[in-house]
Order: structure tokens, then C-alpha cells, then sequence
């Protein structure tokens, strides 16, 4: 024991150092474990080998966002509620001069297209006051497109497709999507590494000073990374449940944190994902679009029907009914083209009508503990033992670092 004593003498700055050393160890292996889960978005290294990585996030992006839009579409949205939302008046009245000048432009281009003799007859007066026919009957048309679209819903949009489709195109906003929601977690495990590699660190330092072992100090060192890194890990999850003991409150920290998580995620889904533009690029051009081009012909059909009304005879007669027929064709795929660019004026009045937002906040806030915590689990779940391992081999590293300045 006294020998124990003179050499912590002598030796003392070193053996003040250890607990340091292995506190940097812990916080270091945490970091790096933190930046292997979201980076390089793309592989680096040798293809085909293992010498190289991909961050566990965009590896597997596909499987992920899979599990992120499964449980955005069983558990945190309603689309039709949402859909129920948007008042049809309101809508055409935000886009009331685009969709006049819509109008006005696909009239005069199917009229000028499939019957210019008859156009070009008419007076110029003639032709205003049959644009304005048209223009006049258009926010009924809208009214019972949205009302068609709204009672079909599922017929022309496939939101589990636009999101997986969105999350796996981008992977810079998936792996936004689950870091943002996971700062403070990731900033814990840092922490925690710093605070379970310095206790550690101690223990470390005490086994040295009665053994002299080099092993002593890289086992310590691997076992204070791969140890640290995996209860870091499960501190945040568990327990999922809070429990008291005495004044003490324990609750694993992302469950603790559920109400800032559920107002933030879904501010990140209404800004990312479900938003006015990504929800028309996948009505327009998703799996389900040549459904949407079916609704729009019925409804433009219809609306040319009833402005024909008592001269209809006269006009198949003087049209033809095929020519009749793909002018109402044309009108839907030219309205169809314009579609994108009338909405966007009203994409103020559409967001805040959805309120996306605040629905995946109310529904996440009742979720059960397993089923919030699937929100995140899975981003450590795969390849969470690579993440370990790699603490640990970076702790065993330093270790022998420590051996070569306590020898020397």
C-alpha cells in the first residue's frame, strides 16, 4: 500500500489526468457516434468494402422513411380532415383574377384550336361575351371540383406515396427531419458521455495505481466507450414511463420532452412535407393523377353541357359531337396545366386552412410511449451496435494513448 502511496505521489498529475482523459474519451466517442448516425449523406470510401460509411440515416432513408410515413398516415394525420378544412368559396375567392385569366386564356385557345372558322367569324363583341359566359360560370365549376375531389380523396391522392417519395428524393430532409427533432437528445448523450467517462475514469485510475497493468488503461478505455455509448443510448428512451423516487422524477429524455417534440415535428412536416406544393406535384403527377384528368373532364364536360344548354343541338351540329368531345378534353388538360400556377395564390389561405401543423401536434401529444417512441427509435435501432462498437474502438485507442504517457 505505501508503494501505491509514494507512486500516486510521485506520479500525481498523471493520475489526475486519467479521469479527465476518460471524460474526453466519452465525449468524444459520443460525438463521433452522433455525426456516423447523420453523415456523409452519401457513401465514402471504397465500394463494395467495409472501408467506408454512410450515415446510419440516409443508409437506410428508404426503410426509415417508411416507418416515419407509416406512422404519420396511421397515427398523426387525417387527410380528408384536413381536406374538410378548405372551403371551396374562400379558395376561389383567393384566386379569383389567375383562375379569370385562366379561364380566358384556355376558352379562347380550345375555341381558336378546334373551330377557328367559327371563331374568327364571330365579332369581337360576340367573342368577349362568350369568354365572359365561361369566366361567369367558373366558380360553381371550382365549388364542385373541390367538392368531387374532397369526396374522392383517396381516389387522387396517395399521401403515403408522397411522402416516402419526398423523404427518400431528399435525403438531406430526412436526416433534418430526425436530427432536428433529436437535438437536445443528441446534446445528452454527449453530456453523458463526459460524465460516465469521468466516474469510469476514477475506477480507472485506482486499478492502475494497485496493478501497473498496461491492459489496464485501452480495456478501460474500450469498455468506457462501448459502456457509455449504449446507456447513453437507452437513457434516452427508458424508462418510458416517469417514475418518482422521492422528489426525483426519472423519464427517459425524449418521452420527458414530448410536447416540445410534437410542436416541432409538426412544424417540420407542414414546412417540408405536406405542403401546398408537394401536395399538388403528387395530385398532378403521383400514382393516382389520371384519375384527377377524370374528375376535371366530367366537371368541364358538365359546365360546357350546361352553358350549351338549348343550343346544344345547333352546336354539335355545327361542331360535330367528336369535335365537341375533345374540345371538353382539351378545356380539362389545358385547366390541369394551369393548375399549379392559380393555386399558388391561394397557398397562404391553404396552409393556414390545413393547419398541418397543429394536427400532428395534437394527435402526437396522445400517442402511446411505444408508439411516440417509434418516432425516433428507429434512426438508433439500425446499425446501433456499429455506432457502440466504434466508441469502444476509439476508447481502446486512447487507452493505449494513456499507457505510452503513464510508461514514459
Amino acid at each position: 500500500m505505501d508503494a501505491v502511496l509514494d507512486d500516486l505521489a510521485a506520479h500525481w498529475q498523471l493520475y489526475a489526468a486519467i479521469p479527465f482523459i476518460a471524460a474526453l474519451i466519452g465525449y468524444v466517442t459520443k460525438r463521433v457516434a452522433i455525426e456516423m448516425m447523420f453523415r456523409p449523406l452519401e457513401f465514402v470510401g471504397v465500394s463494395g468494402t467495409l472501408l467506408g460509411w454512410q450515415g446510419v440515416v440516409p443508409k437506410h432513408g428508404g426503410r426509415m422513411a417508411a416507418v416515419a410515413t407509416e406512422l404519420l398516415t396511421k397515427n398523426l394525420l387525417d387527410v380528408k380532415e384536413i381536406f374538410a378544412n378548405i372551403d371551396p368559396d374562400l379558395i376561389t375567392r383567393e384566386i379569383k383574377q389567375p383562375l379569370l385569366r385562366a379561364v380566358d386564356d384556355i376558352a379562347r385557345d380550345v375555341l381558336a384550336e378546334y373551330h377557328p372558322r367559327l371563331w374568327e367569324m364571330l365579332p369581337p363583341m360576340a367573342r368577349e361575351l362568350l369568354v365572359k359566359q365561361v369566366q361567369a360560370s367558373t366558380p360553381r365549376l371550382v365549388r364542385d371540383l373541390m367538392n368531387e375531389i374532397r369526396d374522392n380523396l383517396d381516389e387522387v391522392l396517395d399521401v403515403q406515396d408522397m411522402t416516402v417519395q419526398n423523404l427518400t428524393r431528399d435525403k438531406a430532409l430526412l436526416v433534418r427531419l430526425v436530427r432536428e427533432t433529436s437535438r437536445p437528445e443528441m446534446g445528452f448523450i454527449a453530456r453523458a458521455g463526459i460524465v460516465f467517462g469521468f466516474t469510469l475514469g476514477l475506477l480507472q485510475a485506482i486499478t492502475w495505481a494497485f496493478t501497473k497493468e498496461p491492459l489496464v488503461l485501452p480495456i478501460f478505455g474500450g469498455c468506457i466507450g462501448l459502456f457509455t455509448d449504449w446507456l447513453a443510448i437507452k437513457l434516452i428512451f427508458v424508462p418510458r414511463n416517469p417514475i418518482r423516487l422521492g422528489h426525483l422524477v426519472v423519464q427517459g429524455k425524449f418521452q420527458r420532452r414530448r410536447s416540445e417534440v410534437a410542436r416541432q415535428y409538426g412544424e417540420l412536416i407542414a414546412n417540408e412535407v405536406l405542403t401546398v406544393p408537394n401536395l399538388m406535384e403528387s395530385i398532378l403527377r403521383g400514382p393516382r393523377s389520371d384519375r384527377l384528368l377524370a374528375m376535371v373532364q366530367k366537371t368541364v364536360a358538365k359546365s360546357v353541357d350546361e352553358q350549351a344548354g338549348a343550343a346544344r343541338p345547333v352546336v354539335t351540329l355545327a361542331i360535330g359531337t367528336k369535335r365537341l368531345e375533345e374540345m371538353k378534353q382539351a378545356a380539362a388538360v389545358k385547366a390541369i396545366a394551369q393548375l399549379p400556377g392559380t393555386v399558388r395564390h391561394a397557398e397562404g389561405y391553404l396552409t393556414r386552412a390545413m393547419d398541418v401543423a397543429k394536427m400532428v401536434e395534437d394527435r402526437m401529444l396522445q400517442l402511446t410511449p411505444v408508439e411516440y417512441e417509434g418516432l425516433l427509435r428507429p434512426a438508433f435501432r439500425q446499425d446501433e451496435w456499429k455506432l457502440i462498437a466504434v466508441g469502444g474502438v476509439i476508447g481502446f485507442l486512447v487507452g493505449e494513448l494513456q499507457v505510452l504517457l503513464m510508461l514514459h
